[in-house]
């Protein structure tokens, strides 16, 4: 019996996954990713490095790494990141830190990133990530959100229009693309990608001893 029960154990066993949302800003990435980290206790989200300065209610550590200009050029030349980019006068980075080791236990993380970003990560670590992109039902409806902030002046709204349209010429370089018409609906979407991909055969790092138990 202990023998059957620790077979079944290894048959759990899998690898974690590096899952990436990205969208245009005002599409929904943020909403959706705190949907999912709200629901799902196994995956973390992967907190990015950034030389921009803290927005009232961010903590260093939780929602950034909060660093200097100098700090940054020194994890640049340390090779200390997965990825990193300029975004609107700011630059934004994804330290490797222990997510290699997280994710041979089985780990799930969740990355906030663009397009750049994205591309960095995936040729660097192709069998680990998942490539999701979230795209507004209209370019208005985009528009819509982004002045429903009230935190952007007409300038940086069109600064951002500008860049959507860019970012959202990179759809096809990911492996799903959802429409968030309706946020529920969009996440429910995305937590049925991220449980397929957690079963996928290459993940389940229990499964070849196992089997080869069911077949001695």
């Amino acid at each position: 019996m202990a023998d059957s029960e620790e077979n079944h154990d290894n048959a759990l066993a899998r690898r974690g996954v590096m899952f990436i949302l990205s969208s245009p800003s005002g599409a929904g990435k943020t909403t959706i990713s705190r949907m999912l980290l709200d629901a799902d206790p196994d995956i973390k989200l992967s907190v990015s490095v950034t030389t921009r300065p803290p927005r009232p209610g961010e903590v260093d550590g939780v929602h950034y790494y909060f660093v200097s200009d100098a700090e940054f050029d020194r994890l640049v030349e340390e090779d200390d990141f997965y990825e990193w980019a300029p975004v609107f006068g700011h630059r934004y980075g994804t330290p490797k830190g222990r997510i290699r080791n997280a994710l041979k236990e089985g780990q799930d993380f969740l990355f906030d990133i663009d397009w750049q970003g994205t591309q960095q990560l995936y040729q660097k670590d192709q069998q680990d990530v998942v490539r999701v992109f979230i795209l507004p039902p209209s370019i208005a409806a985009l528009e819509q959100r982004l002045r429903g902030r009230g935190t952007d002046t007409d300038e940086v709204i069109a600064a951002r229009m500008e860049r959507a349209r860019s970012e959202i010429s990179h759809w096809d370089a990911y492996d799903y693309v959802v429409i968030n018409e309706d946020a529920g609906e969009c996440f429910a979407k995305v937590r049925e990608i991220l449980d397929a991909e957690r079963m996928k055969r290459q993940r389940q790092t229990g499964l070849i001893p196992f089997v080869r138990e069911l077949m001695s």
